[in-house]
């Protein structure tokens, strides 16, 4: 397990999955990260997938790969290029256990840095090999909710920017595992760019905001003084989650650069809906903020 603090936050990330497992406001001595078995992750790092693949697989030049839901580097240990107190950075080249899933040659490096605001995220995916690669990532925190106890979680409200959007979500089936159908439907709980949060909504196990132009989000309540603040403008699509059917006291707030299969369409890695396309030898780098009071 890594450690970073500075005056105002510390953050706890462990090597295996790079997952952000804890986020402490120093002077309230509390945490913003979800801690309890009923989901018993944290934060993983969602690569070279997002959810469910048809059949829980794809092809690519004639060939069938498994791919287990939201990748594979949830359960791969990184190495830590870097731990300066405040800034951490690890990373994970492709292995013999990735390339039955992947087969490519890659370099996925993740840099965790706070500020007296909250904390960064930085990915940067680099193709090491000598053809096309094709990938999706995507970034899972769960927060407790309510933040510091204050209230409940039907008293938070999500307000994204900018404030004159009529948000949307692709339309979800389940089977029972959640896929999209391809069709984009209302927000039912949304009020232009504002949602009241409730459990109703996640009946379907998961809301995929589809909006382009959406450049942040906000988590607060009239019953706290903190509040949890996204910036987005790197990731097409925000995700939002809770474990349904549990009134769980957490929400997942997701930035997504990527999506889930079409229920009953296997996709080809390289035509893969929303995916990013690196040719040999080129570098991605995608990163979003999470301010916090």
């Amino acid at each position: 397990m890594q450690t970073i603090e500075n005056a105002q936050f510390k953050a706890q990330i462990d090597e295996h999955g790079a997952q952000l497992t804890h986020l402490f406001n120093n002077d309230g001595n509390f945490d913003y990260i979800w801690n309890n078995d009923l989901w018993p992750k944290h934060a993983p790092v969602l690569f070279p997938a997002i959810g469910r693949s048809e059949g829980d697989a794809y092809t690519f030049e004639g060939k069938t790969y498994e791919m287990p839901q939201h990748g594979f580097v949830s359960e791969e240990t990184f190495s830590v290029e870097e731990n300066s107190g405040s800034k951490l950075v690890l990373s994970l080249t492709d292995n013999q256990t990735t390339q039955k899933y992947y087969p490519f040659s890659f370099r996925l490096t993740i840099t965790f840095t706070l500020s007296a605001e909250g904390l960064n995220f930085n990915f940067k995916v680099e193709n090491l090999d000598d053809k096309k690669l094709s990938f999706s990532l995507g970034s899972h925190p769960a927060f407790n909710v309510p933040i510091n106890g204050d209230g409940k979680f039907t008293d938070y409200k999500l307000e994204f920017s900018p404030s004159n959007l009529d948000l949307k979500q692709f339309e979800i089936v389940k089977t029972p595992a959640p896929f999209r159908d391809g069709k984009v439907i209302p927000i039912s709980a949304a009020n232009k760019s504002n949602i009241n949060l409730n459990y109703d909504m996640f009946a379907d196990g998961l809301v995929i905001v589809e909006n382009d132009g959406i450049t942040g989000v906000k988590l607060s309540s009239a019953k706290s003084k903190h509040s949890i603040e996204l910036s987005l403008t790197d990731f097409r699509y925000v995700c939002l989650w809770t474990k349904e059917g549990a009134d769980a006291p957490f929400l997942c707030i997701e930035p997504f650069q990527g999506l889930p299969d079409i229920s009953g369409r296997q996709s080809e890695l390289l035509t893969k809906e929303a995916n990013t396309d690196l040719d040999a030898g080129e570098s991605k780098t995608l990163g979003y903020q999470i301010t916090l009071k």
